[in-house]
C-alpha cells in the first residue's frame, strides 16, 4: 500500500443518459432512460432524474416504464458515446502513461506514475483539473475518487457521485470501511453476499471481527484470504495500462423470437461479418470460434471450434458459426444469437485448410471468459430509431422522437441551440435522412453557454 492517495478513478455520471441530455436540450433536467426499447429490452442507463422514481440499471425496461411512464426512452448510440470516451480516456492518458480502462466510462489512473501527483494535496489538485477538463472538452461531468489503492479509489468515486471529488487519506481507510455493507468489497455479489449475511456477517467490519480463518472456512481459501485482506483495506493491485482482451464478439437481441431456421442461420452468418469487421479494426485474428444460443426459454447455450491456426477471414467465421449451429436446436425459437472470437493473435494463419478442420468444444451454459461485447437491439422493420440523428433538407438536424403507423416524429435541435420544435413526416419523406451526432461542444468554443445541468438537481419530468 502506498502512503499517499495517489491513485484516481474517474466515474462518468449516468454516461449515455447525460450524453442524450447534453446533445438534446429539450432534455435538459428530464428523465431520460437509454436501453432496449423492445418487449425484452433493459436498462443500459438512468438518468438521475430518472432514479426518483427507483429506474436503474439492468432493470427491465417493461419495469422502467411502470415506474416513470413520462421520461424519454431513447435507444443508445455506442458510435457517440465511443467518441465522447476517446475525449476523455485521452485527458486521463495526458496525466499518467498507467491508465486502466474498465469500460467506455470508467479507468483508474496511477498519477504517481505520470508525475502529476505525489501528495494528498498534488492528487486532489489533478483530480479537480481533470474535471474541469473534462467538463470543458466534453460538456460532461464525472466524479473523482482519489486513494491509496484502487479499491479505495473506486468506493470514493462512488461516495463522489454525482459530479464531485472524494479523497480519502491514507490511515483513515479502516474507518470509513468498518460501517459500510460487504457488498462494497470487489467480488462481493448478491450470492457470496447471501452468503456471509446467513452467517451473520453484513458490514466490512464484522468481516474483520470473523476472522481470516472464518472466512475461509465460509468461502472457500482463495476467496477468503482477499476478501479478508480487503476489509482490512489491504489491496496492491497495480494500475494495469493496458488490459488484454480475451475475445471479441457481437450479440443481438430480438424483440420477437425467431422461429424460421433459414432466419437464424442468415443471422448469425451477418453476425460473424460483423464480428471479422470488429476483430479486423483491432487488428487481431482469433483461434477459437464461440456460438452463443439465448432460447425461447431463457436457456443459453454456447458452443465453440477450435481452428489450428488464428484467423480473421469471414469466410471462415461464416464457415465455423453455421457448422456451430447445427448442434443447436432451435426449434422454440430464439431470443438472441452472438458470435465471438477468442484465442486472440495479432497474425493470420493463412493455411484455410487447416484452419477448417477445427477440433469442436462445448463450453454448455454461459462461458465466463471476459469479452468485449458489442450488442445491438434489434429492431424489427423500423427505420427511423427513438433518439438517433436525422437531417432534414428544410429543417436542419433534429433526433427521432417516435416513429409508427406510417409517420416519424422528429424534434430539431442541435447540442448548443435552444429547446427546438417538433414536426412530423411520412417515415419515406425524401427530404428526411439519417444523420452523424453533432459534437458536444464546439471546436475552439470550451463549454457551450446552453450546457445542461447534467442531474444535480433531480426533480419530475
Amino acid at each position: 500500500m502506498r502512503n499517499a492517495p495517489t491513485i484516481l478513478h474517474l466515474d462518468m455520471d449516468a454516461f449515455f443518459a447525460s450524453a442524450e441530455q447534453a446533445s438534446k436540450p429539450s432534455l435538459r433536467g428530464k428523465a431520460v432512460v437509454v436501453g432496449g426499447l423492445g418487449p425484452r429490452g433493459v436498462v443500459a442507463t438512468a438518468s438521475y432524474e430518472a432514479r426518483v422514481f427507483g429506474v436503474h440499471s439492468a432493470m427491465p425496461m417493461a419495469q422502467a416504464r411502470r415506474l416513470a411512464p413520462n421520461a424519454a426512452y431513447l435507444v443508445p448510440r455506442f458510435g457517440f458515446y465511443r467518441a465522447i470516451s476517446e475525449q476523455v480516456m485521452g485527458l486521463l492518458r495526458g496525466l499518467s502513461p498507467l491508465v486502466e480502462p474498465l469500460s467506455l466510462d470508467e479507468a483508474f489512473v496511477d498519477l504517481e506514475a505520470g508525475g502529476a501527483a505525489w501528495d494528498g494535496e498534488s492528487a486532489r489538485l489533478a483530480g479537480v483539473k481533470l474535471r474541469g477538463d473534462i467538463r470543458a472538452v466534453t460538456g460532461l461531468t464525472g466524479s473523482v475518487g482519489l486513494a491509496a489503492s484502487k479499491m479505495l479509489a473506486k468506493i470514493a468515486s462512488e461516495q463522489a457521485k454525482p459530479d464531485g471529488l472524494v479523497l480519502i487519506e491514507p490511515g483513515t481507510e479502516r474507518a470509513l470501511l468498518g460501517p459500510m455493507s460487504v457488498r462494497i468489497l470487489p467480488g462481493v455479489g448478491p450470492a457470496t453476499g447471501d452468503h456471509l449475511r446467513r452467517a451473520g456477517i453484513h458490514t466490512v467490519e464484522e468481516i474483520v471481527e470473523a476472522g481470516e480463518d472464518e472466512l475461509v472456512r465460509l468461502l472457500g481459501k482463495a476467496h477468503g484470504h482477499g476478501l479478508y485482506a480487503m476489509a482490512m483495506a489491504y489491496d496492491e493491485r497495480p494500475v494495469v495500462a493496458e488490459r488484454e482482451t480475451k475475445s471479441v464478439s457481437v450479440e443481438d437481441t430480438y424483440d420477437v423470437d425467431i422461429h424460421d431456421r433459414v432466419r437464424v442461420g442468415f443471422e448469425v452468418q451477418r453476425l460473424a461479418d460483423r464480428c471479422v469487421r470488429r476483430l479486423r479494426g483491432a487488428g487481431l485474428s482469433g483461434r477459437t470460434i464461440v456460438l452463443k444460443v439465448r432460447r425461447y426459454d431463457f436457456s443459453t447455450l454456447t458452443r465453440s471450434e477450435t481452428l489450428r491456426g488464428p484467423t480473421d477471414d469471414p469466410a471462415v467465421v461464416r464457415e465455423a458459426a453455421a457448422r456451430l449451429l447445427e448442434s443447436v436446436d432451435t426449434t422454440g425459437g430464439v431470443r438472441l444469437l452472438g458470435v465471438g472470437v477468442s484465442g486472440l493473435a495479432d497474425y493470420t494463419q493463412e493455411d484455410l485448410f487447416a484452419q477448417a478442420a477445427g477440433e469442436r468444444v462445448e463450453l454448455g451454459e454461459e462461458g465466463d471468459e471476459e469479452a468485449v461485447v458489442e450488442e445491438e437491439v434489434v429492431v424489427a422493420e423500423r427505420r427511423w430509431v427513438s433518439g438517433h440523428d436525422v437531417e432534414h433538407a428544410e429543417f436542419g438536424h433534429g433526433w427521432v422522437q417516435g416513429s409508427g403507423l406510417g409517420r416519424v416524429t422528429v424534434r430539431f435541435e442541435t447540442p448548443d441551440s435552444l429547446p427546438g420544435r417538433v414536426r412530423t413526416f411520412s417515415v419515406d419523406d425524401p427530404l428526411l435522412a439519417v444523420a452523424e451526432p453533432l459534437p458536444l461542444v464546439r471546436v475552439g468554443c470550451g463549454v457551450s453557454g446552453l450546457r445542461p445541468d447534467l442531474g444535480s438537481h433531480p426533480h419530475h419530468p
